[in-house]
This record gives structure tokens, C-alpha cells and sequence, in this order.
């Protein structure tokens, strides 16, 4: 059976027989429920309805992860089951990473230990899986105390990119200016969180003062065509969450989600995960709900897979 043929059927267990990337998973939220069940014996329920607000996501936060796995076997229990949950789903390359301030938190301020953490879990639990090791930014720090944090990341080949993520709107993104181009100069791939909440300028604004190579959602994009042109010139990659869109109320359903208007406007986009625990959204059944809602055609789904691997 080949992977359109998968989908035409709606076989999700063969999907995840296929290889995928997952190019926009934040571990802590993305990880293998049924995994954290059998080490802990609490159950964690995705959400089901689109949320009417952000409180609402921090009431389910609250409930299902409060402060369980707020120490450093818990974090490195939730790394594990990010490896469970992409070894399970045919996911071949996988691109996670630390928060800069849990390096003290969890990790006794031991960069080694940090990354020793992620390595560990690659090798003995799915070491077909391409680990591609990143460095997340709050955008709700300061930037001096994040720039302060990064002085033990800088330097560690081990790490493949940067991300910065949280309210788009919180922190003027030319503050961050300075902490990617010290990202660059160590060989990063450079990657932001925008146009999620934001707009479509935003977007231009965000890729052009921290020199992206890569945006985070982006969906924003498609209310202005100028936009979607400047990404297809400069050649930029929307990491795309379809069902994370869906359920914060980003797009109002899968069929009209508009992913399909920038692929075929030739954007270069890619299917992710985002937070699997909260939106039930593992990468086979991204591309399954997109099939199966209309929104993209089967060949060009796997179009998109085949694009995103290499």
C-alpha cells in the first residue's frame, strides 16, 4: 500500500508505517500519552471543542499537567515519550529542544547534562529518528536574562536550531535582533513563532530583522499576496499545525484551513504536530485530517511529506 493509498482509505495505522518529519513539536505537550499513562498512571485528555479563550488552555494545563513532571526525572520522562510518540507515528525526523530557562530548572545549569538528556532518549528509545536538537526563547523573557542563559548554549554543535515562541505581541521582535545574530554566527537555523496571532506583515517584519530561514505557523500569510510572494522569493518554510489552527480558533475549520491556498500558491510548507497531548494531533492524523476534510489531495499531501524529508 503506498501513502495516498493510505489515506484514500483512511488506514491510519499505515500511515504511520511511512516515514514524516515533525518540524514544529514543543516536547513538553508532544508526547506520547499512552507512554506517560504507563509511568505514571494519570491520564491526559486532549481537547475536543475549539477553545473560546487562552484561559481555557491554561485551564487545561492546570488539570492535566500542573506541576506532575516539574522536576528533572519529570522532564526527562516527558523527552522520552516524545521519542515513544514519533517512533510510533513513522516519524523520521524530529526537530525538539530545551527552553533556555530549563537548563537551571531541570538541569542543574549543566549544558552536557541537557544535552545528554535528549541524546540518551534518541538512542535507547528510537535511534532511526533524527534527532535535530533546538533552542527555545520565551518571548516573555527579558532579553538580557535570555541572552544571559544562552551564554551556555553558544558553542555546542549539537544544536541544530533556534526558535522563539509565546505571545507574538508581548516583546517588539527587533529586541531579539541581537540573540539571532549571535544564532547565525554559531550556525543555527533561525526560527520564529509569527503569524499565527499576528498578521501577515508581521511576518514580512519578522523574517527580515532576524534573518528566518524558517517561520512557525505563518498561516497569516495568506490575507496578503504580497506576503505570500516575498516567503516563495526568499525561499522561507511555513512549519504549519493544522489542528492546533483549528482548536485556538485560528482557522475556522480544516476543509477552509489555508495551508492549501500557500501550497498551491507555492509556498513551501510542512505538516506538524505542535502539542499532541492537548490536540490529539500526531503527524499521520494531520495529514489524515486534511485528506479527509477536502482540504488537500491526496498526491498533494504526499507531496508535501516527501518535501518536508529531505
Amino acid at each position: 500500500m503506498t501513502f495516498t493509498e493510505a489515506l484514500e482509505s483512511g488506514n491510519l495505522d499505515e500511515l504511520r508505517t511511512f516515514p514524516k518529519a515533525d518540524l514544529h513539536n514543543h516536547f513538553v505537550l508532544g508526547g506520547s500519552r499512552e507512554y506517560l499513562f504507563k509511568k505514571t498512571g494519570h491520564k491526559i485528555l486532549p481537547i475536543t471543542a475549539p477553545l473560546e479563550s487562552m484561559m481555557e488552555m491554561d485551564a487545561w494545563s492546570g488539570k492535566y499537567i500542573g506541576n506532575r513532571f516539574n522536576d528533572s526525572q519529570g522532564r526527562k520522562m516527558l523527552i522520552e515519550a516524545a521519542f515513544v510518540q514519533a517512533k510510533n507515528d513513522g516519524v523520521t525526523i524530529l526537530e525538539i529542544g530545551e527552553d533556555v530557562w530549563g537548563l537551571n530548572e531541570f538541569f542543574h545549569n549543566d549544558i552536557e547534562e541537557l544535552i545528554y538528556a535528549f541524546q540518551k532518549a534518541n538512542d535507547e528509545i528510537a535511534p532511526e529518528v533524527e534527532l535535530r536538537l533546538q533552542i527555545g526563547l520565551s518571548r516573555h523573557c527579558p532579553i538580557d536574562y535570555l541572552q544571559g542563559c544562552l551564554e551556555h548554549f553558544w558553542g555546542h554543535k549539537e544544536f541544530y536550531s533556534i526558535d522563539l515562541y509565546g505571545d507574538e505581541l508581548v516583546q517588539d521582535i527587533e529586541k531579539f535582533i541581537p540573540i539571532y545574530d549571535k544564532a547565525a554566527q554559531n550556525g543555527l537555523v533561525l526560527k520564529a513563532h509569527v503569524g499565527e496571532w499576528g498578521t501577515a506583515q508581521d511576518i514580512v517584519t519578522a523574517v527580515e530583522k532576524l534573518h528566518l530561514t524558517e517561520v512557525q505557523h505563518g498561516i497569516a500569510a495568506v490575507q496578503d499576496e504580497s506576503v505570500i510572494d516575498f516567503l516563495k522569493e526568499k525561499n522561507i518554510r511555513l512549519n504549519i499545525t493544522p489542528s492546533s489552527n483549528v482548536l485556538l480558533g485560528r482557522v475556522s475549520n480544516m476543509a477552509n484551513h489555508p495551508i492549501a491556498q500557500l501550497y498551491r500558491r507555492g509556498v513551501d510548507v510542512t505538516i506538524n504536530s505542535d502539542d499532541v497531548l492537548i490536540f490529539d494531533s500526531d503527524v499521520s492524523k494531520e495529514y489524515l485530517r486534511l485528506y479527509q476534510s477536502g482540504c488537500l489531495t491526496k498526491e498533494e499531501l504526499d507531496d508535501i511529506r516527501q518535501k518536508a524529508l529531505r
